[in-house]
Parts: structure tokens; C-alpha cells; sequence
């Protein structure tokens, strides 16, 4: 290896665990300091909202460590939570890293049919479900539902945190894969270690702050910027379990006095839309974060000119999270989401192969250095898929960039097809095989379709086994199929139908092409 390539910043220390590196310090210095705010009614009193202390938080944490390992779950152990928006869910991931344990949080969008499939592929020998999330486990797997999930905090004392090594296994997350079938991702315990250059590199986050973020307790994006981040630098997380309406998020931000403000960019434009935001007085934040989609520059400017605050964008992915940002300390760069952030090795790797880097300006596969602690331990039971994404030393993501001379990256789509729905990776593939089990489909294929600058949607181009039925060529039914079988982010928005899908002289579908080929 290149002596002057690879991770340059701190490395974590051997023995690590994730759950104490978030709670332990704070608990100690500042323990009477308020760690966790979760509303559930915007209107209601501040008083009325949900407070948790630093100390409180990490007695809960380490009694349902203590609580999980009464049950038998035993170090390295899977437990898979399907529940709701509530602070139990939390409680329980961090709960369970705390014992040595490997949670698996899923999003409650998710079917039953998609839970299942989790559920069976991660080997998981508890499930933790809300009364309203049904699911049928197989024989071998105990499950507590919410009344025994509180019930994990009392009646014994609280666990120590695990002795855990940094590369030990932490939790484990499920993203799009290239067959069409959600993967595993396993990350370390090192993980949260490993987003340590965001702290000034995207963030600029202080002990003083008051970071709300949109997101709910199941999206890695809230788990990892709106907890575990707030709690390992000693300040304060604000969530929002109420009902979800975009006129919210001012009324968050001026009655908490947010200082940061995290939300995909999808929903800073909603709030510019249904919000007259010189109502409120917003003078409490200090600057906007998002990521999971591309920031397009007329909503950065739009929301610079309306609020006087800038907007940081971050690019990252389930692998890694964000490894490159823009942060108070670099200049924005419209049209970039920003540089490397500190100690972190990235480059452009030519499309058809090499180790070495590209020069300024040429276009290659986005690629993250090996060494760095926030990369992933692997994908779970996939060795066919992680030889697609390691060359060497290098990790490739699948988005092709360039950077310019000032180490500025440049996006230049997915060299995949993989789809960004919502800040959601979503296969097409995955979409694309519930279709095809119509019966009114002959074949699909599925892209993302732009309708205006930074926004598009998911689509599927459907061949109709008989157009000249009643209902050949009706979109209802294969929109409702849709919803039966997947999350709602992962259903399309458009049916277009069409006489056949663009192939090429192998008869592989050319999914690029497909926004062209309409009847």
C-alpha cells in the first residue's frame, strides 16, 4: 500500500464500544443535561414534550442491556426492531450495541412480506414488533412486543457496557442489492468512531447544540446525525413523532431553538412551499443539514435568500455514511455537495479498472479507501456482492464524479441503476420482480423519471400480457399490487405502458433509455 494513501485521521482504540462512546462521558460530566427531546405535538407546551437527562438515558440503555441478556440473547446475537416512532426504539438499538448484541432496525413502511424477508435472511433470534407492524416468525425466533419491551428496563440492575473490540459487529442494515433482494450491511462498533470527521467536516457541531432532525427513529440517517452524533459530542437530539405534516418543522425549530436543522432536501422544499417562514423566528439556527438526495443550487439559493442561513449538503451511503460534505469551514460550491471531509482518502477510480487515482477533472468511480474505520465490516452472507464493490484497496461506491482542481466533487449519476426514491437507495430490480408477478404484465422495467430540477420519481414501463382487455392496460391495479408487496417509497408513482422496452443487441433492458422510449 501507498504510504501516503489511506485514513489519516485519529483511529479508534481497540477495545470500543458504540453505545458507551455516545453515552458514557456525557453521563458522567453533564449528567443532569438534557440528551433526548421527542415531540409528539407541535402545538403542545415544550413542559409536555418527552425529556431525557444524559444520566437517564444511559441507566435506560444499560437495564435493557441487562434485560436482553436475562432473555438469553447472548454477544453477536441478532434482534430485529419493528416498531414505531417512539423512543423505545432508540432505547433498544442503543440497548442492545450496549450488550454486545446486533440490532437490525427496519423501517416500519416496510410489508410484512418485506419484514419477513429481513427477518429470515439476518438470522434474527428476537423480534421486537409494534402490536400494528404484524409479521409471522418463523419457529426458533421469541418476540416482545411493546409491553415487553418497556418491561426490559426494570427489575434488575443496569448492565456495564460490553467489552467490545472496534471491529467487533455492531448492527446491521439492509439496502438495495444488485440481485434485486435487500442486503445486509454489518457495521463495527468503530462505525461511530468513524463519523468523527463529520463533526467539523459537515456539521461544525458544538456541546451547545439543539440539532432537530425530520427523520424517523428507524432511518440510519436519524440513528446515526440525530443520535448518535448530538450524544457523542454532549448535545441535545430533538425528534418528532406526531403526525407528519410539513407545516410542523418552523414551529419545531423556533419553540425548541434549534440550532441545526437535518431533512432530505425533498422536504426543505416543502417547507419553503406551505410555510411563510418570516413568521417564525428562526434566529436560533445557525445553518441547515441534508443529505440523501442531491441539493440542487435554486433550493440552496432559495432557502439562503429566504432564511439567511446556509445550507451544508453531505453525500454518503449505507456502506460508509457521508464521507464527503461542504461545512462552515469550506466554502459552498453550488453544484457540489463538497470535498473529502478530514483524514478521510477519497478518489475517482477509472470506470474499467485500476487502483490509481484520477487527475483533476476526469471522470471515474467515486471510491473510499479501505482503512477507513467508518466503512462497513461486510455484506451479510453476500460474498458474490462484495467482489463487485472492493478493487484493492478501494471500496467503490457506484456513482461516477469528478473533482476539480479545489478537491470540489462533481456527480455524475449512478454507474448502476440503482434509484434514489425519498433518500432511499431502492433496486430496480426489487421493484421490477413484484410487478412481473401481475397477472396483467408481460414485462417491466423501472428508472427514475426527472419532472423538474431536483425532483423525480420512481416509474415503471409495463408491456401488457393483452392490451385489448378491460383492464390491460389500467395502472390502478399494478399500483395497488405495489403497495401490497412493497414499502411505499419503493412503489412507483407512474405506469407507462408501452409495445416493448428498449434492449441492447444482447437483449439486456436499457434502463437509461427508457425516459425516451414512450408510445
Amino acid at each position: 500500500m501507498n504510504p501516503k494513501r489511506g485514513y489519516t485521521g485519529e483511529l479508534p482504540p481497540a477495545r470500543f464500544n458504540m453505545a458507551r462512546y455516545c453515552l458514557q462521558a456525557a453521563a458522567r460530566t453533564t449528567p443532569d443535561k438534557v440528551a433526548l427531546i421527542v415531540v409528539s405535538d407541535a402545538g403542545a407546551p415544550v413542559e409536555a414534550a418527552e425529556h431525557w437527562t444524559y444520566a437517564q438515558l444511559d441507566e435506560a440503555v444499560r437495564r435493557t442491556a441487562a434485560g436482553l441478556r436475562r432473555l438469553g440473547l447472548e454477544a453477536g446475537a441478532r434482534l430485529m426492531i419493528r416498531m414505531g416512532n417512539t423512543s423505545d426504539y432508540a432505547l433498544l438499538f442503543f440497548g442492545a450495541i450496549a450488550a454486545g448484541c446486533v440490532p437490525l432496525p427496519s423501517s416500519a413502511q416496510l410489508t410484512e412480506e418485506e419484514a419477513a424477508f429481513l427477518l429470515a435472511d439476518s438470522g434474527a433470534r428476537l423480534l421486537a414488533v409494534a402490536d400494528e407492524l404484524t409479521i409471522r416468525p418463523p419457529p426458533g425466533v421469541q418476540v416482545l412486543g411493546m409491553t415487553d419491551v418497556a418491561a426490559l428496563r426494570v427489575g434488575h440492575e443496569p448492565l456495564d457496557y460490553a467489552d467490545t473490540a472496534a471491529a467487533d459487529p455492531a448492527f446491521l442494515i439492509y439496502t438495495s442489492g444488485t440481485t434485486g433482494q435487500p442486503k445486509g450491511v454489518l457495521h463495527a462498533q468503530r462505525s461511530a468512531w468513524g463519523r468523527r470527521p463529520m463533526y467539523q467536516g459537515w456539521y461544525g457541531i458544538r456541546p451547545d447544540d439543539v440539532i432537530l432532525h425530520a427523520g424517523a427513529f428507524n432511518w440510519t440517517y436519524t440513528l446515526g446525525v440525530g443520535l448518535t452524533d448530538p450524544w457523542a459530542n454532549g448535545a441535545t437530539a430533538v425528534l418528532y413523532n406526531g403526525p407528519r405534516d410539513v407545516t410542523v418543522w418552523p414551529t419545531l425549530m423556533e419553540k425548541y431553538r434549534a440550532t441545526l436543522f437535518a431533512a432530505v432536501p425533498g422536504l426543505y422544499r416543502q417547507i419553503l412551499k406551505y410555510n411563510d417562514l418570516r413568521a417564525y423566528d428562526l434566529s436560533s439556527l445557525r445553518h441547515g443539514l441534508t443529505a440523501g438526495e442531491a441539493l440542487s443550487t435554486a433550493l440552496l439559493e432559495q432557502w439562503r435568500t429566504t432564511t439567511g442561513k446556509a445550507l451544508y449538503e453531505a453525500l454518503g451511503m449505507s456502506e460508509c455514511s457521508t464521507y464527503i460534505s461542504s461545512a462552515p469551514s469550506e466554502p459552498v460550491k453550488p453544484g457540489s455537495p463538497g470535498k473529502a471531509q478530514p483524514g478521510r482518502c477519497v478518489a475517482a477510480l477509472p470506470v474499467e479498472g485500476g487502483e490509481e487515482p484520477l487527475p483533476p477533472g476526469e471522470t471515474g468511480l467515486l471510491a473510499v479507501h479501505r482503512s477507513d474505520p467508518g466503512l462497513m465490516l461486510g455484506y451479510w452472507n453476500r460474498p458474490e456482492e462484495e467482489e463487485l464493490v472492493y478493487r484493492g484497496e478501494w471500496f467503490l461506491g457506484g456513482d461516477l464524479v469528478h473533482f476539480d482542481a479545489d478537491g470540489y466533487m462533481i456527480y455524475h449519476g449512478r454507474n448502476d441503476d440503482v434509484m434514489n426514491a425519498m433518500g432511499y437507495r431502492v433496486s430496480p430490480l426489487e421493484v421490477e420482480h413484484c410487478l412481473s408477478r401481475h397477472p396483467a404484465v408481460a414485462e417491466v422495467a423501472v428508472t427514475e423519471l426527472s419532472v423538474r430540477e431536483g425532483v423525480s420519481v420512481i416509474a415503471a414501463f409495463v408491456v401488457p400480457r393483452d392490451p385489448d382487455e378491460p383492464d390491460g392496460m389500467d395502472a390502478a391495479p399494478l399500483l395497488t399490487h405495489a403497495h401490497a408487496h412493497l414499502a411505499g417509497y419503493k412503489c412507483p408513482r407512474e405506469i407507462i405502458f408501452v409495445d416493448s422496452l428498449p434492449r441492447t443487441a444482447n437483449g439486456k433492458v436499457r434502463r437509461r433509455d427508457l425516459a425516451r422510449w414512450r408510445r
